[in-house]
């Protein structure tokens, strides 16, 4: 992908780097429950450091003509006393929450409890809105204890307390066979988890498709399964469509989006039928055709449109027996030390 370009001075050495417009942050690590600190200092210093995971170089990001921030959380709660200075600067954001039900199996034993979590949804709805939480059930696992039953019990449970607190409820099928170091960990823990297969798979979505009165979107994250005949989309994570429903008013964003906010017809004339085929409707009598360009970079199964992922691997110290994003709990607990040993550095890992 190529970015804008900025001009900085880092350490007397005047350098262009890459400055994108929006920022991921991050599906590699939880920056707001460990990192929101750093990040914060990082945006106001300009700029960050990333390192390669493949091949160990440093690359240098500006965040000089950052618009729009998506934020990725297990726990955004530390995030809510720096959300001012996001408005102040004039920056938008939404937050991919993922808010699961396993405190009994496990899973994820470095989470808060459930029920603050809960409380930390519904905050941040009613700041943000509830179009800018999106809630994430995600992954879905199956073990000896877990069936498609219980799952939709779990999901019923948390449902039931926040479905009025968002827009969307987006899932996917653990596949844990597919990464060796996640399928070692869950085996080290002794986690007897089972692959889901397609009548598992089409099982948990007729039952989660049961009218509840929710009146959500339900959506699947990077799944080849077609869903559709239970009304189930394929997500757009990173979604270009919803950036410019929540920051329409950001003329420089609309620019570097290439959406065109337009007026509705006369209402004395109008129809609804009448607005083009993707027009999203918007406050204010206005509204845009949908211009979501997908990033080639990304696998097929991801509708994400591109934007720059600050976070690094290893580094994320909840410690979920199934994370795909730590090689090992050793490696994120060694790299949270050496964070929190140099907690402003360049790179989120003290570097």
């Amino acid at each position: 992908m190529t970015w804008k370009k900025a001009n900085i001075i880092i350490d007397g050495r005047k350098m262009e780097i890459p400055a994108p417009d929006i920022i991921s942050a991050s599906r590699s690590t939880d920056i707001p429950a460990f990192y929101a600190d750093w990040f914060f200092h990082r945006l106001e210093t300009g700029y960050s450091v990333w390192n390669n995971p493949f091949n160990g170089k440093k690359s240098y990001i500006s965040y000089q003509n950052t618009r729009f921030i998506v934020f990725w959380s297990k726990n955004p709660k530390p995030l809510l006393p720096y959300l001012p200075i996001l408005k102040e600067r004039g920056i938008g954001c939404y937050i991919q929450f993922t808010l699961n039900d396993y405190e009994e199996d496990g899973l994820e034993t470095g989470v808060p409890p459930l029920t603050e979590r809960i409380e930390t949804f519904r905050t941040l709805s009613d700041i943000l809105g509830k179009e800018a939480v999106i809630w994430r059930f995600d992954p879905l696992i199956l073990t000896d204890n877990i069936s498609v039953d219980t799952l939709i019990e779990k999901i019923e449970r948390v449902g039931t307390e926040i479905h009025n607190c968002t827009e969307k409820l987006v899932f996917s099928f653990a596949d844990i066979d597919s990464y060796r170091k996640v399928k070692a960990n869950m085996t080290d823990s002794g986690i007897p988890y089972h692959e889901w297969n397609k009548e598992k798979m089409e099982e948990l979505a007729g039952k989660l498709n049961r009218n509840r009165g929710w009146n959500l979107e339900l959506a699947t994250c990077g799944e080849n399964l077609d869903l559709g005949k239970y009304r189930i989309s394929r997500n757009r994570c990173i979604d270009g469509d919803l950036i410019a429903r929540l920051a329409w008013k950001d003329k420089e964003l609309m620019s570097a989006l290439g959406v065109i906010i337009q007026e509705m017809p006369s209402p004395a004339f109008f129809d609804m039928n009448d607005l083009p085929y993707g027009a999203v409707i918007l406050p204010g009598n206005k509204y845009f055709v949908s211009n979501h360009k997908k990033d080639p970079g990304q696998r097929t199964s991801c509708g994400c449109m591109a934007a720059k992922d600050i976070g690094e691997y290893n580094t994320c110290p909840h410690l979920c027996e199934y994370c795909y994003a730590n090689s090992s709990k050793k490696s994120a607990i060694m790299n949270w030390e050496m964070h929190r040993q140099n907690p402003m550095a360049e790179t989120i890992t003290g570097k």
